[in-house]
């Protein structure tokens, strides 16, 4: 064979062995990426797994703690009917769960074998709600005439009025909000076709849709509640604050007094606070004060893994019968 046929055939050679070469990266290029496609869906239906996994897992457990937390209240409930007690911060629904491990509960019974629980870490509290001014108190319906019609309850409208001022906050934001919630609920018990007016608030945060903005509202929460119906404020919980706002004539440092009374001995009723403190003589009223508790929050917090999730949950109590009325369940941080 002469020498440029020769070279020719190498030439040749060397071309199938480049395309033969390719072919074989091409293939195991597409394989690597195949494998990594397969290894990254089995990775994210791994995660969806866990993630529904936690979810469920947390669902029940926040779920038990709102139903431990409502059975506690439903004891307190028959010791008020059974003793006459009155609700007040030293009772055992009033003491806050600090973060505990849950597997820790699981090891006391040695049926339970708890190498495998996953690791999550409780805690909660629940408030008393009457421990604040009822935001939704500030309107009544008069259904008297033809038509309902809603009015602005003075009393209540001047202890938030005085909250507002010892708060520093501006209280044209306040009349502003009053009118706007007592147009929403007279137009809520005449005509049931949507309108112009903010929705019915259920909860402290829906007040912004009144117009109250969100540096007031945090610093209203600790003070104001917005419940379902009308309802007393607790002197035996509330703060010094509302305590204050809810009596005209009465000071912070009475106020302080009460707080400091109640304390050493609750109150079992308004007669026995105004016999104690003759600062509140004529102040107590029933239609605005009381010294028991129908309405609290329970908060659940649950640390789960690497995963925070927060529940809250509004609970009404009627004698024994302790419902829920709403729940609220949020990422935590």
């Amino acid at each position: 064979m002469s020498r440029p046929r020769q070279l020719r055939h190498a030439a040749q050679r060397q071309r199938q062995r480049g395309a033969a070469l390719l072919l074989a990266m091409l293939v195991v290029t597409l394989v690597a990426t195949l494998a990594s496609a397969a290894l990254w869906q089995q990775w994210r239906a791994t995660e969806v797994e866990t993630a529904e996994r936690q979810r469920l897992q947390a669902g029940w457990i926040l779920t038990g703690a709102l139903d431990w937390a409502r059975l506690i209240l439903r004891e307190d409930a028959r010791g008020n009917q059974n003793n006459g007690n009155a609700d007040h911060l030293g009772e055992p629904w009033a003491m806050p769960l600090e973060e505990a491990r849950l597997s820790g509960f699981l090891a006391a019974d040695r049926d339970n074998n708890t190498d495998d629980v996953l690791q999550a870490f409780l805690s909660g509290e629940v408030i008393d709600m009457q421990s604040r001014l009822n935001f939704m108190n500030v309107v009544k319906l008069d259904n008297t005439g033809t038509a309902t019609t809603a009015e602005i309850s003075e009393p209540d409208l001047a202890a938030l009025t005085r909250l507002y001022e010892q708060l520093d906050l501006p209280l044209p934001e306040l009349t502003a909000a009053v009118n706007e919630l007592r147009s929403t609920i007279e137009l809520a018990a005449n005509d049931p076709m949507p309108s112009r007016t903010a929705l019915k608030p259920r909860k402290l945060a829906h007040l912004g849709w009144l117009g109250i903005g969100p540096g007031s509202l945090a610093a209203l929460e600790p003070h104001v509640a917005v419940l379902p119906e009308r309802t007393t404020l607790n002197i035996n919980t509330a703060s010094p604050q509302a305590l204050a706002a809810s009596m005209p004539q009465l000071d912070m440092a009475q106020a302080q007094r009460l707080v400091t009374e109640r304390e050493r001995s609750p109150f079992k009723t308004l007669a026995e606070a105004s016999r104690l403190l003759p600062a509140l003589e004529g102040q107590l009223s029933g239609a605005r004060h009381g010294t028991r508790s129908r309405y609290f929050e329970v908060l659940g917090r649950l640390r789960l893994d690497d995963a925070v999730i927060e529940e809250r949950s509004l609970v009404v109590r009627n004698n024994l019968d302790v419902r829920v009325s709403w729940r609220e369940r949020t990422a935590g941080r």
